[in-house]
């Protein structure tokens, strides 16, 4: 079994019996897709949740909207169906207490927020999510199972 690795503003596919991780989401998401026929699955680290608010946006996997088309798209290249696929998210922690109303400090409810939606808007149905609270995560999808596995300090391992 391999472990393909998915940085900061990344995204990847693998196959069973592979699996893929991202490390150290704060107030980012991983956004894991799967298909339970196949078993392919992917996972994108998105930081940001919208691509249109930037004039440097010529990375795609950084934003939730084009981040998850982009993730819809190569899980499909590899052979998974769009209609059986699947997603579960993780991350979207709020890392810095921020006075006021400042919408900085509430990025991480924004990407979860923006990740939502374009999944609705794609037809793909959240299964789970872990998002929030004041901790980052490292999340492992395991597209054998489906299983994805949510790793922070000081906690147990959660499976949704």
């Amino acid at each position: 079994m391999a472990t393909i690795k998915v940085g900061m503003a990344d995204l990847n596919i693998c196959k069973a019996p592979d699996m893929i991780t991202t490390l150290g989401l704060g107030s980012c998401i991983g956004i894991a897709v799967y298909d339970p026929v196949v078993k392919i699955g992917g996972l994108a680290h998105i930081m940001l949740p919208d691509s249109t608010q930037m004039r440097n946006n010529s990375n795609i996997a950084k934003f939730a909207d084009t981040g998850i088309e982009e993730l819809i798209k190569r899980v499909m290249a590899a052979g998974a169906n769009k209609r059986r696929l699947v997603a579960k998210i993780a991350g979207g922690a709020k890392m810095f207490q921020v006075s006021g109303l400042s919408t900085i400090g509430n990025v991480g409810d924004r990407n979860a927020e923006a990740s939502r939606i374009k999944l609705k808007q794609l037809g793909i149905p959240l299964l789970a999510e872990d998002t929030g609270l004041n901790y980052g995560r490292t999340v492992e999808l395991y597209p054998a199972t489906g299983e994805f596995y949510i790793k922070a300090v000081g906690k147990s391992l959660k499976i949704i």
